[in-house]
């Protein structure tokens, strides 16, 4: 072979390595840019839900929450029939206010926004739950009973046995079984329907609630045994945890306490007219009214810096606890005065 063709082919072989190399480089190339189009539609789109998650929400959870202590809130409207009790008409009207009008929050699970964020919601719901399950007991064991030998009322038997539920039931709570249960909305609506039957056969003259002086004083004195309760941790709180300018622990406590007096204030509201020719007869409309005030004093706190959780002698933090403290025990002493009252 000649050397000019020798070059000529070296040349062409050259030339078809090189456009063989760019071809699959051109391939290559383009291969990249596919997956790294791809990769930055995927990023884009977790980018887009991390942000919707961050901002979505504290929004649902804003949204979602309501601390309802509407002081006004009556029962205009409900069609009570002559004989039935107001203090169990209300609440039943309480319970479903809250399971059905505002939700129940106090067994959202964690992953939910108000599970993941709210506190006050619950702390608020699980107190005004707590305090009526309370009241429950002294209806089935002496308003809704004439003496103490007769029989128990079967639906304020089963409406107290409802209000005994957890507040923070959910539909599954492995602690307790691995079978989905029913929560706790869904039982606190039970009671509601079973106070709503006892109050009918009450107005039919088929159930018994017994408005006698010493039934008065059994109910007053189970609320001033519960405030006193609360009155104890607040005391417990103050002396072993309290000092910094803001506590979760300290804002729970402060809104269950608050959801408590606020459901004993509807209910003595409610129970006072029940008992009101008896208060009357003993002249106690007066201290009634300063007590439930006290009540109401202590319902309505709502410190809107949030909760601080300072000593109760700091100079510069104050001590919402100490404050809602101090109507606690007014309201149990006021309790306990007209108790002396109607003792006598």
């Amino acid at each position: 072979m000649e050397p000019d063709q020798t070059v000529r082919q070296t040349g062409r072989s050259l030339q078809e390595g090189l456009a063989a190399a760019r071809q699959r480089l051109n391939a290559a190339v383009a291969g990249r840019l596919a997956w790294m189009g791809q990769a930055s539609f995927w990023g884009r789109a977790l980018l887009l839900i991390v942000i919707l998650f961050v901002f979505s929400y504290p929004l649902l959870a804003w949204i979602g929450s309501t601390v309802d202590d509407d002081m006004t809130f009556s029962l205009e409207g409900r069609n009570l029939k002559a004989g039935q009790s107001r203090a169990v008409a209300v609440m039943s009207a309480l319970i479903r206010r809250e399971v059905e009008d505002h939700g129940w929050v106090a067994n959202n699970p964690w992953f939910s926004p108000s599970g993941m964020l709210l506190d006050d919601m619950p702390s608020f719901q699980s107190g005004m739950i707590q305090a009526l399950a309370r009241f429950s007991f002294e209806l089935q064991d002496q308003l809704g009973r004439t003496r103490g030998s007769s029989q128990i009322d079967q639906d304020l038997q089963s409406a107290s046995g409802f209000m005994q539920t957890a507040p923070t039931l959910w539909y599954w709570n492995p602690a307790n079984s691995i079978l989905p249960t029913a929560p706790a909305e869904t039982q606190y609506l039970n009671a509601a329907k079973r106070f709503e039957a006892y109050n009918e056969r009450l107005a039919n003259g088929q159930a018994v609630f017994d408005r006698r002086a010493d039934n008065l004083i059994a109910a007053i004195e189970r609320i001033a045994q519960d405030i006193g309760s609360s009155s104890a941790a607040i005391d417990r709180h103050l002396e072993d945890s309290s000092g910094y300018i803001w506590s979760n622990s300290a804002d729970d406590l402060f809104y269950n306490i608050k959801g408590q007096m606020y459901a004993y204030y509807m209910v003595l509201r409610e129970l006072g007219q029940d008992f009101e020719p008896l208060l009357k007869e003993r002249q106690l409309e007066t201290v009634w009214k300063q007590m439930l005030h006290s009540f109401a004093e202590a319902a309505e706190l709502q410190p809107w810096l949030g909760i601080m959780d300072g000593s109760p002698g700091s100079q510069f933090f104050p001590s919402h606890l100490s404050s809602e403290g101090f109507y606690l025990l007014r309201a149990r002493m006021q309790l306990r005065e007209v108790g002396d009252v109607l003792a006598k």
